[in-house]
């Protein structure tokens, strides 16, 4: 008997050993994935269309001479030195004066200035006479025909001598100056100063085919520069043209931005940004956070201490952040960090 309980022993305790070794050893527990979130909440955004261009000065010119003569560049009465690259100019400022003492003579203002006040007199005086009966009213006329003859001369006089002087056409800044002498003699039709008027700039773009129903003449737009972060100008579409260019698929436009403290120069490479229409209190979201696959675009929404994944439509959008027309609603955990690795239903951990 001593022997059998032994053996009913030893049996059970095979039995155990071999169960023990058939039961699993590992057990799979799941990690939560540390995310950040944002609690969305009712923001605004425009639907633009994003170009770029060069600006150009609304206003510019090449200044030549009109007769030969010695050259002289003057003194800029506002730095007390003469005209330099930069400088800005009035309009009708003399910046070039040529000089010709012979061609002065040969013109001779003073002579034609003193008949001018002859004729002048001597036409008052026969007016007067006429009213009094002292004289005909053909002797009246032929001092009115001297007058005027008189008057032509010395005009054609003057229009002469404003020859000698170059001036700006318009306010702007010079742009070029060649490097001539003073008292160099210069030939007619010799360019001597270039200007530039900037206070108001264009930008010649290219839109894409799509957008000839939605931009509009006076259409708003925000200029930038990439040496100009912190400044954003105004502007606005000025021309529009109806051809589609068949080799781009897009189409020309002009834009207008203000410039009056000339932070942007002609030659600036611009971005342009056109609004096209605006939205506020809906959702918005970063883009950078959208899933795109072959099943559509998606997010991530974190309930329960689990992500959930949310398929969504997209509205407007810009560079950086996209409007969503279905597929979250306000006040939604959105996850914006950690979601690289997530799949629906994951467990997470919300960190800061």
């Amino acid at each position: 008997m001593k022997r059998f309980h032994q053996f009913i022993a030893l049996f059970a305790l095979i039995g155990a050993t071999i169960a023990c070794n058939t039961q699993p050893t590992n057990t799979t527990t799941e990690l939560a994935v540390p995310v950040s979130v944002s609690d969305i909440k009712p923001g605004s955004i425009e639907k633009v269309i994003n170009t770029t261009g060069t600006l150009n000065a609304t206003k510019k010119a090449v200044v030549n001479t009109e007769m030969t003569g010695e050259y002289r560049l003057l003194v800029n009465p506002r730095t007390r030195r003469p005209f330099a690259l930069g400088d800005v100019v009035e309009n009708g400022q003399v910046i070039v004066q040529l000089e010709d003492a012979e061609y002065v003579n040969g013109i001779g203002l003073d002579a034609k200035k003193l008949n001018l006040e002859i004729t002048e007199q001597n036409m008052k005086k026969q007016e007067s006479l006429y009213e009094k009966g002292g004289v005909t009213l053909l002797d009246y006329r032929n001092s009115e025909v001297n007058y005027t003859n008189a008057k032509d001369a010395f005009e054609r006089a003057n229009l002469q001598l404003a020859k000698m002087r170059v001036r700006a056409p318009f306010k702007g800044a010079i742009t070029d100056l060649p490097a001539i002498t003073n008292g160099t003699q210069v030939a007619t039709g010799t360019p001597v100063v270039s200007l530039m008027d900037y206070s108001i700039m264009t930008v010649e773009v290219n839109l894409p085919e799509k957008f000839i129903g939605d931009v509009q003449i006076d259409q708003a737009v925000r200029i930038m520069n990439y040496t100009l972060p912190n400044d954003t100008l105004p502007g606005s579409v000025k021309e529009l043209s109806p051809a589609i260019s068949t080799e781009t698929r897009t189409f020309k436009g002009v834009i207008q931005v203000a410039n009056p403290e000339m932070k942007l120069r002609p030659g600036m490479f611009a971005k342009a940004d056109i609004v096209l229409a605006r939205k506020d209190s809906v959702i918005v979201i970063p883009k950078d956070i959208i899933i795109s696959n072959q099943r559509g675009k998606s997010v991530f929404v974190v309930e329960s201490g689990t992500a959930v994944e949310k398929r969504i439509t997209l509205g407007y959008e810009n560079q950086n952040e996209a409007e969503i027309t279905s597929g979250l609603k306000m006040n939604d955990r959105l996850v914006v960090k950690g979601f690289e690795t997530l799949k629906n239903r994951s467990k997470v951990k919300i960190v800061k």
